[in-house]
């Protein structure tokens, strides 16, 4: 294999391998790693938005139990409507307590 040749590949690999790492933001990711101050927000703001999206949907997710189970307890049925019934007494006792 000649020279160029080599030269060549070594080239189009090399292009190649900056054209990956430029896509992987690299450069991007290290200057983050020499701001930890930016990065301790960056994890502040990420973790927040977590937490509240992880309480509005249990709220949801609640809301529409306890609705459901609302539901099923106003057919009366013999034995789990009784059960039901006394889960959502249970729960909305809790819910008219005042925490504060």
């Amino acid at each position: 294999m000649p020279l160029e040749e080599k030269l060549n590949l070594v080239y189009r690999m090399t292009f190649e391998l900056a054209q990956q790492m430029e896509k992987s933001r690299i450069a991007q990711y290290t200057e983050l790693l020499y701001s930890p101050w930016r990065l301790i927000w960056l994890n502040v703001l990420s973790g927040t938005s977590r937490g509240v999206g992880i309480a509005v949907g249990f709220t949801f997710f609640a809301a529409t139990i306890i609705y459901v189970l609302q539901v099923l307890g106003a057919l009366n049925l013999p034995i789990i409507g009784d059960y039901i019934a006394d889960i959502v007494r249970i729960v909305q006792h809790q819910l008219e307590l005042k925490t504060f």
